[in-house]
C-alpha cells in the first residue's frame, strides 16, 4: 500500500513537472527576447518554426534532426520555389531553434537544395519622379516620406525616432537601433527643419494631453525602463511620430501611445506613386535606394554612402554603382551613332 502511494506521488510530481515546462514557442520567444532581437525577428522565427512543425506532421523538433531540416529547406526551394533570402531566413530560424532553445548542434547541412539567388538591381526613382511623388504627399506621412528620401532611413527607423534624436543645433538625426541594432548619424535636411519643429510642437500638445490623463508611457529598449524608472514618462524619450490612439503592447500588455503603424506610411506612399502616374514598383524602401543612387551620381564617395546607410560591408553599397549612369548604364548605343 505504501509503495502504491509513493508511486502515485512520483507520477503526480512527474506530471506537474511536465505541465510546468514552458511550451516550445514560449521557450523560443524567451530565448529571442533575452538576446534583444527585434520584434520582427521574433515573429519571423516563430512563424518558420510553426511551419516546420506543421510540415513534419506535428512532430516535436527534438525528435527530428539534420535530415528533416534538409528535407524541409529543399522542399521550400523545389516545391514552393521560394527566393534564396526566404530559404536562408527559414534556415536561420531552425538553427536558432536547435542550438539556442533545444541545445542541439546540427551537423553541417550539405544536402540542401539551395534556392537560386538572382542578381537583382534595386528599383530607383529619378529626381523628377521623386518630386512628383512628394507633390502628392501631405501632413505627417508626407514628412516621413521626405525623411526617407532625405536621410536614407528605413521605414521603421523613421517611425521609431524619439524627440531626443533630432539635433537642430548640429543639423543631424541620430538613428538608434537600426538593422543589426546599430546606431548611426545622418544629416538633417535644411528643408525639413521647420516641418520637424512644427511636428515637435504638435507632439508636445499630445504629450500634455497624456500628462493630464496620466497616460504618459513609452516603450524603452532593452532594460532601460528598469534602470531609469522615470524615463518612460520623460519628454525626450517620447516617439516623434506617435499614433493618435492608445494601444496595448503585445509583449508587456501595457496600454500606451505607440508610434505610427508602418502600413499608414506605406499606403500613403502607394497612393502618391499612383497619383504621380509612376509605373515603377516603388515602395518606401525605394526612397532609400534613390537616396544612395542620387548621392553617388552627385559625386559622394562610396564609403560615406556606406556609413549613411549603415551597411556593415561596402560590397552591399556597391550595388548602387550598377544603376548610376556609368558603365553599362552610361554606354552609348551603336544605334545612336549611326548617321541619320
Amino acid at each position: 500500500m505504501t509503495e502504491t502511494i509513493e508511486q502515485n506521488a512520483t507520477q503526480q510530481q512527474d506530471t506537474a513537472s511536465v505541465s510546468a515546462k514552458p511550451r516550445l514557442l514560449d521557450q523560443v520567444v524567451a530565448a529571442i527576447r533575452v538576446r534583444h532581437y527585434s520584434r520582427r525577428t521574433e515573429q519571423t522565427y516563430c512563424g518558420w518554426i510553426k511551419h516546420y512543425i506543421r510540415w513534419s506532421g506535428l512532430r516535436h523538433p527534438a525528435d527530428m534532426g539534420a535530415a528533416e531540416v534538409e528535407e524541409f529547406l529543399s522542399m521550400l526551394a523545389n516545391q514552393r520555389n521560394v527566393a534564396a533570402s526566404t530559404q536562408n531566413q527559414a534556415l536561420a530560424a531552425l538553427l536558432f531553434l536547435y542550438k539556442q532553445v533545444l541545445g542541439i548542434d546540427l551537423p553541417w547541412l550539405d544536402g540542401i537544395t539551395r534556392a537560386k539567388k538572382p542578381a537583382r538591381l534595386p528599383v530607383v526613382l529619378s529626381q523628377p519622379e521623386v518630386i512628383a511623388i512628394l507633390a502628392h504627399t501631405r501632413g505627417t506621412s508626407g514628412l516621413i516620406i521626405r525623411l526617407l528620401y532625405g536621410c536614407g532611413m528605413r521605414l521603421m527607423e523613421s517611425l521609431r525616432l524619439r524627440i531626443k534624436d533630432i539635433d537642430f543645433h548640429s543639423n543631424i538625426i541620430l538613428v538608434r537601433g537600426g538593422k543589426g541594432d546599430k546606431d548611426r548619424v545622418v544629416p538633417l535636411p535644411s528643408s525639413l527643419v521647420q516641418p520637424l519643429r512644427e511636428q515637435i510642437a504638435a507632439r508636445q500638445q499630445m504629450h500634455n494631453i497624456d500628462l493630464a490623463k496620466g497616460m504618459v508611457d513609452v516603450e524603452l529598449p532593452h532594460a532601460l525602463a528598469r534602470k531609469y524608472p522615470n524615463a518612460p514618462k520623460e519628454w525626450a524619450w517620447q516617439y516623434l511620430f506617435a499614433a493618435a490612439d492608445y494601444s496595448k503592447d503585445p509583449r508587456s500588455d501595457a496600454v500606451r501611445r505607440h508610434h505610427l503603424h508602418e502600413k499608414t506610411i506605406q499606403r500613403a506612399m502607394r497612393a502618391a506613386v499612383i497619383a504621380a502616374g509612376i509605373h515603377k514598383p516603388a515602395s518606401c524602401h525605394t526612397l532609400r535606394h534613390s537616396f544612395a543612387t542620387h548621392l553617388l551620381e552627385n559625386g559622394t564617395d562610396i564609403r560615406t554612402i556606406q556609413q549613411l546607410l549603415g551597411h556593415s560591408d561596402v560590397s552591399t553599397t556597391m550595388i548602387y554603382t550598377h544603376v548610376v549612369k556609368r558603365g553599362a548604364a552610361g554606354a552609348i548605343s551603336p544605334l545612336d551613332r549611326l548617321p541619320a
